[in-house]
């Protein structure tokens, strides 16, 4: 009886259970599935960019080296003795200037001495000649008379010529610029007794390495700025004929006139030498992109709003751009990008903002300019788009 009742009761059991499962899968089948959500619609990337046309550009050399004087003259003793009077140092002289006077010692004494003997040498020449000539002497002792006279001629040229030696005189015009020997010196032949150095025209010597040297040629000409600032037009006048074996350039010496001497020779110069004319863009160094292949260049909008990669050669460079070459004569320049952007991709294109292009740092930075484009154009598109069911 138990065990009738039991079975009865779990039988009920089982199958109140089943009703309710039943039931409650019938809901979950019958119902409709919830709609996926929807997925964003694939934004396109913004970026900002701005039209550059090509202007001519002078292409050159940029070089450094140093501003040497034209010509350097040491001063050098002809003849020994004691330095009795020299020019100050700093002076400014002309060629053929007395600079120096050195002692003549017993000069003088061997001066007389030896117009004594042409004046003998002289009157015994005349004598034997007479004699020659009226056959009363030989021609030998004439001839032997003359050679005397000009043995005393010769002895009293060279007392001449050093005693003149005893005054030095400038060779070239110049600024003295250091004294070697001062007054109550002795000097040896050939003893330095002074330096001249004549800055005018003044030289600056630059390197030229060996793949730029088919472009520079003598008389081309060339501005060179010395160290403060000054500015000074010259030109090419010398260009060496063979290369430096240690350093495999070539020596180019830039001729600059310097009337008065105003600048002093020793100073550091960057020498600018244009040699070709070329149409280039200006723009920002930030603008520039490596590819793959590790060429720079810029990213350029096409007809069709999409990306391009053109390499470009930077022809000049300066604190505000750097002028490229390999961009057609007109080009729409990707100057702000959303994100990374590649080659082939479609954009949306908007102006470059005022203030990036014009920035001096007084109206906002670039950056400051890129995040306020950008936000713009994020706010339009999330607008666009809608809200999500």
């Amino acid at each position: 009886m138990r065990s009738k009742v039991f079975n009865s009761t779990t039988l009920v059991f089982i199958g109140i259970i089943t009703l309710v499962v039943v039931w409650i899968g019938s809901g979950i089948l019958t119902r409709e599935p919830a709609a996926a959500p929807q997925r964003m619609a694939e934004r396109t990337a913004t970026v900002a960019a701005s039209w550059s046309e090509a202007e001519e550009i002078v292409r050159e050399f940029v070089l450094y080296g140093d501003v040497e004087p034209v010509q350097v003259s040491i001063l050098r003793a002809r003849t020994d003795g004691l330095v009795e009077r020299v020019a100050r140092q700093g002076s400014h002289v002309e060629a053929g200037d007395e600079l120096v006077q050195l002692s003549t010692d017993d000069r003088e004494a061997r001066l007389a001495r030896a117009e004594a003997q042409v004046a003998s040498a002289q009157r015994d020449y005349e004598a034997a000649r007479q004699l020659a000539e009226r056959d009363v002497g030989p021609e030998a002792e004439a001839q032997a008379r003359l050679a005397q006279l000009e043995a005393a001629r010769a002895e009293l040229r060279a007392i001449e010529l050093e005693i003149a030696n005893t005054t030095l005189l400038a060779p070239i015009g110049g600024i003295v610029s250091q004294v070697l020997a001062d007054v109550g010196a002795y000097v040896a032949i050939g003893g330095d007794v002074l330096e001249i150095v004549d800055n005018d025209p003044l030289v600056a010597v630059v390197r030229v390495q060996q793949a730029a040297i088919g472009n520079v040629r003598e008389r081309m000409p060339a501005r060179v700025r010395f160290i403060g600032g000054e500015t000074r037009e010259g030109s090419i006048r010398f260009v060496s004929p063979i290369a430096d074996a240690a350093t495999r350039t070539f020596r180019v010496e830039v001729e600059i006139g310097n009337p008065g001497g105003e600048l002093p020779a020793g100073l550091s110069a960057e020498v600018t030498i244009p040699y070709a004319t070329e149409n280039a863009h200006r723009v920002s160094a930030a603008l520039g992109r490596l590819d793959e292949q590790g060429r720079i260049g810029l990213h350029v909008i096409d007809e069709d709003d999409r990306i391009a990669f053109v390499p470009v050669e930077i022809i000049r460079a300066r604190a505000d751009g750097v002028w490229v070459t390999g961009l057609p004569q007109r080009a729409r320049i990707v100057t702000i990008s959303q994100g990374r952007i590649s080659p082939g991709q479609r954009v949306e294109v908007r102006e470059t903002p005022p203030e990036y292009l014009i920035w001096s740092g007084s109206t906002g930075s670039p950056a400051d300019a890129a995040e306020d484009m950008l936000r713009d154009a994020t706010s339009a598109d999330e607008s666009s788009a809608g809200e999500t069911p």
